[in-house]
């Protein structure tokens, strides 16, 4: 986290007098830094999401899509060049002429990484890869680690080596805020097919908050991360991937802070628990339904900030898939079954 705070931090200097998003801190997700990792330490891909602010005359405007199976996967970020006129250090995006922006000032944010005004995610990803390559020489962990950036095409991936072989695979990803809450659309990948100013909801920073917060009100000797640790690992090969096994424990977990019973996620109980999560996961199973754990749930701890649209939302089936292929819901069930 500290060696991310300082790349973005000369990142960002370079980057003070430019019309360029502003980078904003990272977060980390995913199971890294939830600390139910299933990966070896030394081999685990550590996420972070760098939320991305408008810079000067520019502002993001959330072109939400349609939520399916999961959340939305096709929405947009259209960039609007905003009237800077009274503002003596810089010419008006908006109001200004093109050869005197060309002449006057830096190219803005709409000519560099932007296809028809939106966002472009790849040239977001390339033009933050070249950043980091040329802000690496300026930090002192350059004297410990050697950097290489892997090819992406929506991501920031980088393999840092220190002299005695260890490595350290961090992958960054951008995201813009949607309504100030803990939803993002961001440029983690999609379908080869789709379009690069496609920008996918992601609830990982909601995630990772509620697992946070269920982590400070158990007793100490918590065993929740440990039962989504083994369960994951168990389930890989079983056809339920990691983010459903993850949304039933987290049902259950808010099952039990509902009823003020947390102390049940105790390690003296793990066997049970283990046993509990299995039930849930075959009864969902059974029943081709496993519900969006965000979408439609007005019942979350206050820390846990949504859109308002989230709320209301119908909620989304997560096995959807399941109910449309009869045949692989048997053999997945079959295999769950057998575990």
């Amino acid at each position: 986290e500290q060696l991310v705070a300082d790349l973005l931090q000369v990142c960002q200097q370079r980057l003070s007098n430019t019309f360029l998003p502003v980078l904003q801190p990272a977060i980390g997700v995913g199971s890294a830094f939830e600390g139910w990792s299933t990966d070896d330490e030394e081999e685990a891909d550590y996420y972070m999401l760098v939320p991305l602010k408008p810079p000067r005359g520019h502002s993001f405007c959330l072109e939400l899509g349609e939520v399916g199976p999961m959340l939305a996967k096709d929405s947009h970020i259209r960039v609007e060049p905003q009237c800077t006129c009274s503002e003596k250090d810089m010419l008006c995006f908006l109001h200004s002429s093109e050869d005197e922006l060309h002449r006057s000032q830096a190219p803005s944010l709409l000519n560099t990484l932007c296809t028809h005004s939106y966002l472009d995610a790849q040239r977001t990803a390339s033009w933050f890869q070249n950043i980091v390559k040329s802000a690496w020489t300026q930090m002192p962990q350059s004297n410990h680690y050697d950097l290489r950036v892997l090819p992406s095409r929506r991501l920031c991936r980088m393999l840092l080596t220190s002299a005695f072989g260890r490595i350290l695979s961090v992958v960054i990803f951008f995201g813009v805020q949607q309504d100030n809450s803990d939803i993002y659309l961001s440029s983690l990948p999609v379908e080869a097919y789709a379009s690069s100013t496609m920008w996918p909801q992601t609830s990982a920073v909601a995630e990772a908050k509620f697992l946070r917060f269920m982590a400070q009100n158990i007793q100490p000797g918590s065993a929740h991360l440990r039962c989504l640790h083994l369960c994951t690992g168990i389930l890989e090969g079983v056809g339920i991937s990691a983010p459903a096994t993850k949304t039933v424990i987290m049902q259950l977990l808010h099952q039990s802070w509902l009823l003020q019973d947390l102390s049940i996620w105790c390690r003296r109980n793990f066997v049970e628990l283990l046993d509990n999560i299995m039930l849930a996961l075959q009864c969902c199973l059974e029943d081709n339904r496993l519900d969006h754990f965000f979408l439609g749930n007005d019942n979350l701890p206050e820390v846990i900030i949504l859109p308002p649209a989230f709320r209301t939302s119908k909620t989304v089936n997560l096995f959807q898939h399941l109910q449309e292929h009869p045949s692989i819901q048997a053999a997945v069930l079959k295999k769950c079954q057998e575990v």
